[in-house]
């Protein structure tokens, strides 16, 4: 493979990683937006003050993790692939058991969601932890 054909392929790859977590933010934080609403239109005549709480908490999650998944591209010339892969990773599973649990909690009322919030939180720390050590470890360890 001539060296044009391999930065090539790199520069496809970088591109096509990034796209696919930038829709993943954009889809997280765009059902944030449309969860928030139904919380605050749909559900604050349902639930307890409590339970709205707890489900404004989930979607105020989704979305910081949704933009930060729309931020990591921009982080691309300090932080190699492989690690801002993790991050996302992290974060996208993180959604899932910690909002995604919380919102199962409050709509159901099956208390066994209730130990899966933690996992997720467990995530998001992990997530912020790999963003770390990515950022010191820097691009020269591709």
């Amino acid at each position: 493979m001539k060296e044009n054909d391999l930065i090539n392929t790199q520069r496809l790859t970088k591109q096509s990683l990034n796209k696919h977590w930038l829709v993943l933010g954009a889809l997280l934080a765009g059902t944030a937006v449309i969860l928030g609403a139904f919380a605050a239109h749909g559900l604050s005549t349902i639930l307890t003050a409590s339970q709205l709480t707890t489900f404004e908490t989930a979607v105020r999650y989704q979305m910081y993790h949704g933009l930060a998944l729309l931020l990591l591209p921009t982080l691309s010339d300090y932080v190699a692939p492989k690690w801002l892969k993790r991050v996302a990773v992290s974060f996208c599973c993180g959604c899932l058991l910690f909002s995604a649990s919380l919102y199962l909690l409050v709509l159901t009322g099956a208390k066994w969601f209730g130990p899966i919030t933690p996992l997720g939180g467990v995530l998001f720390i992990v997530g912020w932890a790999l963003l770390t050590i990515g950022l010191l470890k820097g691009r020269s360890h591709d």
